[in-house]
């Protein structure tokens, strides 16, 4: 089983570049006004469609859940050196869980974490982390 989604971009070759660098893969098709990503982990078919009117709503986010803060670390180290911005959350709490993540956001403003869960808890949020925040820059992005 894959998940499909498809989103609208202002700009096909920035956000082909965003999702190569998400994703680790390389679009399946990549046209001036189309591109289409195929992965099998995470299992998923992205189709991305242009469209100068686009307009991400704020207090939505996607996520990747992977199996270890390695993976969080490596997400990082990708996105660094593809030149995006990202948000770095180490052992905090955010959704009744302890969790290491990274943020980030695509060309049109969508957010992405990558996280993994390191113990569940009783707490929503800790006390430094701003949880749950609908400001959609990448440096005050935040959970759930």
């Amino acid at each position: 089983m894959k998940m499909h989604l498809n989103f609208v971009t202002r700009d096909i070759d920035a956000s082909v570049a965003f999702y190569r660098t998400l994703l680790v893969a390389q679009p399946a098709k990549h046209y001036a006004d189309y591109a289409l990503f195929v992965t099998d982990q995470p299992g998923l078919e992205l189709a991305l469609d242009l469209d100068a009117r686009v307009n991400v709503h704020e207090s939505a986010h996607y996520g990747v859940v992977v199996e270890s803060a390695e993976e969080v670390e490596a997400t990082i180290a990708r996105f660094e050196a593809a030149g995006f911005p990202v948000d770095v959350e180490r052992d905090e709490t955010c959704c009744y869980a302890v969790q290491t993540k990274v943020w980030t956001a695509d060309p049109d403003g969508r957010r992405w974490e990558t996280y993994v869960v390191i113990a569940e808890s009783e707490e929503r949020q800790g006390e430094t982390l701003a949880c749950c925040q609908t400001d959609a820059s990448p440096a005050s992005a935040a959970c759930c």
